[in-house]
């Protein structure tokens, strides 16, 4: 079972920013705990996401020999998955494909069709530079922009990037539109189809509702999910203030039930805990007092 831990994704739509320092102390616990990977910055504009503006920088400070935790960064086109991949520290960068016009075009300024050719191309310098591209399919689960979705969509694009050689691809629910059923049926489908792609969950959720979707990936075969620790966070590009990630600790506590070995430093989660809720909750209150 592989666990990504997403502060990044927690961290990039908060309006004030977190110190580089605040950030680095943060993820060396996130480190220590022993995640399969660690999504922790993104090479993108600072005008487009300015809380990723010191991701190299923070990426200098963080002491890797501590744990076996893969780090993963996001990017937004090619200029980013070369300032990635000549990274030693960085073993994935990630890239949101959407099944949305709309969405693609909102989040990285390029049609779908573009964005396939930059694939394409990442593909390649993570070929040269010893990394793994890890391709995120935003609108997984559903589209707000009355645009044509069907889950069919997904395989369809699967294929394509099957046919470049892509091997990590991640469902994801960007606005947390996405039910059991749903889950249920992309999961079963898609991993019986492409076996040899390991597939993904990238869950938002209200707390009502995380339990049912991480239930219905794991049941369906998914072994690979993202969670962000209480939950914070999504994606500013979607506007959408109702949802969050996928709260790391009740996913876990979800796995332990099952019996799934995990191998975690329990001890550095409970700190790791203890500087999310520092972290969020006093910026989020400072946001709130203003």
């Amino acid at each position: 079972m592989k666990i990504i831990e997403c502060p990044r994704d927690a961290m990039q739509g908060l309006a004030e920013f977190v110190p580089t320092e605040q950030k680095v102390k943060y993820l060396q616990t996130l480190l220590e705990v022993g995640f399969d990977s660690l999504d922790f910055g993104s090479f993108v504009s600072p005008k487009a996401i300015p809380q990723m503006r010191d991701t190299a920088q923070v990426l200098a400070q963080l002491d890797t020999t501590v744990s076996a935790t893969k780090l993963l960064a996001i990017v937004a086109n090619v200029r980013g998955a070369q300032q990635a991949a000549e990274q030693a520290l960085i073993r994935y960068i990630g890239f949101p494909l959407s099944l949305s016009e709309e969405f693609q075009k909102r989040n990285t300024n390029k049609s779908i069709a573009e964005a396939l050719t930059e694939v394409a191309q990442m593909q390649e310098l993570c070929g040269q530079h010893n990394k793994e591209l890890v391709l995120y399919l935003s609108m997984g689960f559903g589209n707000p922009y009355g645009e044509p979705w069907e889950p069919a969509l997904a395989g369809e694009m699967t294929r394509q990037l099957d046919a470049l050689g892509i091997r990590v691809i991640s469902l994801s629910d960007t606005i947390g539109v996405s039910n059991p059923a749903t889950i249920q049926d992309l999961f079963s489908t898609l991993i019986t189809a492409f076996p040899h792609i390991e597939f993904g969950a990238h869950l938002h959720t209200s707390p009502s509702t995380w339990r049912e979707k991480v239930a219905a990936a794991y049941e369906s075969g998914c072994r690979r999910m993202d969670g962000a620790l209480l939950g914070y966070g999504g994606c500013p590009m979607a506007k959408d203030e109702l949802v969050g990630n996928m709260p790391t600790e009740k996913m876990l506590s979800y796995l332990q039930e099952k019996g799934v070995p995990l191998g975690l430093n329990q001890e550095a989660l409970s700190r790791s805990l203890q500087q999310a809720s520092h972290v969020f909750h006093s910026l989020l209150n400072r946001c709130h007092s203003r």
